[in-house]
């Protein structure tokens, strides 16, 4: 599952990397995480006709993404490891991105990206999360948060996949899909690492930045009488 974006998405995978998502669902609304997510587990799980106890484990996108949807995936993946007692593995949804726009990895993404490219998301205030990757597996540089003007030398010439790179042309002319997340993607990729012994991720949130809401530097504490 993964909620860093404006999508909610979730995928139920047999754990083979050559073989595609059981079921899916995905639906872009960015402010109904909360609202969305768990009726869209129960209803991946009905289409294939499995059940939570079946499950094996369960990978979910880390980020970067905006604080309050990306902890819906978060918190929701953990409870479900604690409860059914699974592992629970992160994933960076950028380069969940990334595997679905690469041509090896094209899971839900149509058609396929080859040779070196970035995936931009959009991180709100005229800026996005980026990463710049070599292939659909193989990032060569950190997640960071960035104006997309601010880019122009380290992005040039390149293809960008996400909705960052839709929502600025300017700074990314080459746009390419998919603009959202896509669990299958991320599960595949999950199960090829596993697959080859890799480590995956802690599922702890990469927000590389504050959140907006914070508490008041200085306030009147008020007492009663």
């Amino acid at each position: 599952m993964d909620t860093a974006s404006p999508a909610v998405t979730v995928a139920l995978h047999d754990g083979d990397p050559a073989s595609p998502a059981l079921a899916a669902s995905h639906q872009v609304d960015a402010r109904r995480h909360g609202e969305l997510l768990l009726p869209a587990v129960d209803r991946v799980l009905a289409e294939a006709g499995r059940g939570l106890a079946e499950l094996t484990g369960v990978v979910v996108g880390v980020g970067p993404g905006p604080y309050t949807g990306l902890r819906v995936g978060l918190v929701t993946a953990e409870v479900l490891g604690m409860t059914l007692g699974i592992p629970v593995y992160g994933v960076c949804t950028l380069d969940g991105i990334a595997y679905a726009a690469g041509r090896d990895g094209a899971v839900d993404a149509a058609g396929g990206i080859d040779g070196p490219f970035v995936v931009a998301t959009d991180a709100r205030r005229k800026e996005v999360y980026w990463a710049r990757y070599a292939d659909a597996r193989t990032r060569v540089t950190d997640p960071a948060v960035d104006r997309p003007a601010d880019l122009a030398e380290q992005v040039a010439g390149l293809p960008a996949a996400g909705a960052g790179a839709e929502l600025y042309p300017g700074a990314f002319p080459d746009a390419r899909p998919p603009a959202h997340p896509h669990a299958g993607a991320l599960a595949a990729l999950a199960a090829e690492r596993l697959a080859a012994g890799a480590e995956l991720l802690p599922p702890r949130p990469l927000y590389l930045r504050r959140p907006d809401a914070q508490v008041p530097a200085a306030y009147k504490a008020v007492t009663p009488r």
